[in-house]
């Protein structure tokens, strides 16, 4: 996402590169240069407008360091008012209550049935709370079947009603259920409808007034951008929703509605969903978003995902293993699967700053990706997996053809995989040192 913007204002910012200070001429010709990338992002014209007269208020009252270059200025105002324009921090759900409600609402095809599942997963697994799915859309005949098979699969209960087509009346007892089988929090899944359509705006209306729900998110595609942002200003007049979330972020390279719709509405984006797998939803962090359109990375990001998936049982285990040279394939296989669980590789290698630059243009595929050292090593014995040693050419040879790749692919892993041992070994080595010299001291 962004990857155009990021390009555009790359460009702008280059129209300062060797100017000794901020002058109106030179700021002048750059935020041209921004508000036109702006524009080509699908950002409106008043928004783009606004945006820039605020950055040129900044960069005109700055008192430029001696050590700051002007491109550099400019950039850090940039910065600071693209995170200042979608909302500047994160803003959290309210899920407090006896049962805490979320109402989900959005246009058709937005990707609400998804993304109920989606947060039902995030608050069962990242706070270890119950959680219950409502399904309310009693209009699309496959969207209840949809969230069963979801809720099933992240084991989170959904509450239905066989031949009910009154949502209101789900969404109640579906509250009821809730506390009565002690889950404090109910997500309501809704029907998609059309702003324009007055009879499912007013049922809309008429559930929300009915159920109070503690949070109210609205879900619209990114990739709609200018009519995202007026379709949430006229489903926020008759909602008044708490917060909103952009679905299907990972399809759009633009990005006009993120960066427009906390202007517009004045409501904050809560979360971002870049895929259908369960894990592949963000909360949404301003100041990050506006460090990775600039290619600054976003490395607190990237930590947090490997903190998620960091099993400090299994990394006794591996300390253990590697102390003793007993670190096999089989652990190998087993790091590339919480490598998987973090996300998409090409996006957590966008975290990394100036790296999305280097990748923009090389298709990752995390299942291909892996595919073939997977293969490689579930086609090895378990004593071969333990004693990687022992595989000499006929057991190479063997082990290409149950993988379905060749000797070389099996060469390069086993070279890969003894290199990944012995930095891990000394990455170990270095830390025992080190305590004990601090220990000596």
């Amino acid at each position: 996402m962004f990857e155009n913007l990021q390009e555009r204002l790359e460009r702008s910012f280059k129209i300062l590169k060797g100017e000794g200070r901020i002058t109106e001429i030179n700021v002048a010709e750059t935020l041209k240069d921004i508000r036109k990338a702006l524009l080509d992002a699908d950002v409106s014209y008043r928004v783009a407008k606004d945006f820039c007269e605020k950055v040129k208020v900044k960069a005109m009252g700055q008192n430029v360091l001696t050590a700051v270059k002007p491109q550099q200025m400019m950039v850090k105002i940039v910065r600071d008012e693209l995170a200042d324009f979608m909302g500047s921090e994160s803003q959290d759900i309210n899920i407090k209550g006896n049962p805490g409600i979320v109402l989900v609402a959005g246009l058709n095809g937005s990707g609400k049935t998804t993304f109920s599942a989606k947060l039902a997963s995030n608050i069962k697994s990242k706070r270890g709370m119950k959680v219950m799915l409502a399904a309310c859309d009693t209009f699309r005949p496959a969207a209840i079947e949809q969230l069963k098979v979801l809720g099933e699969g992240i084991g989170v209960p959904v509450y239905t009603e066989e031949g009910v087509k009154d949502p209101i009346r789900i969404a109640g007892n579906a509250i009821k259920a809730a506390r009565a089988e002690g889950c404090p929090v109910v997500i309501i899944d809704t029907a998609g409808r059309l702003a324009v359509d007055q009879e499912l705006m007013d049922e809309i209306s008429a559930l929300h007034d009915a159920v109070r729900p503690t949070e109210s998110l609205f879900v619209v595609d990114a990739m709609t951008g200018q009519d995202a942002v007026e379709t949430a200003k006229i489903f926020n007049e008759r909602l008044d929703f708490d917060g909103v979330v952009l679905t299907k972020m990972d399809g759009d390279t633009r990005g006009g509605a993120a960066l427009s719709i906390k202007y517009v509405t004045g409501k904050p984006i809560k979360f971002i969903s870049t895929g259908e797998k369960m894990e592949a939803m963000d909360v949404f962090h301003p100041d990050r978003v506006a460090d990775r359109i600039l290619g600054m990375g976003d490395v607190v990001s990237l930590v947090e995902k490997a903190q998620e998936q960091f099993d400090e049982k299994q990394a006794r285990e591996t300390r253990k293993k590697l102390a003793r040279d007993k670190f096999g394939l089989m652990d190998f296989y087993n790091q590339i699967q919480q490598v998987k669980k973090m996300g998409n590789i090409k996006d957590l290698a966008g975290m990394i700053p100036g790296m999305d630059r280097a990748i923009k243009d090389v298709d990752i595929d995390n299942d291909k990706a892996f595919k073939g050292i997977e293969a490689i090593i579930m086609s090895m014995t378990p004593q071969e997996r333990d004693n990687p040693e022992i595989i000499n050419g006929s057991r190479r040879k063997r082990i290409a053809e149950g993988s379905g790749t060749n000797v070389a692919e099996v060469n390069k892993l086993l070279k890969q995989f003894e290199q990944t041992r012995k930095m891990m070994k000394s990455a170990l080595t270095g830390n025992i040192a080190q305590r004990m010299r601090a220990f000596r001291r």
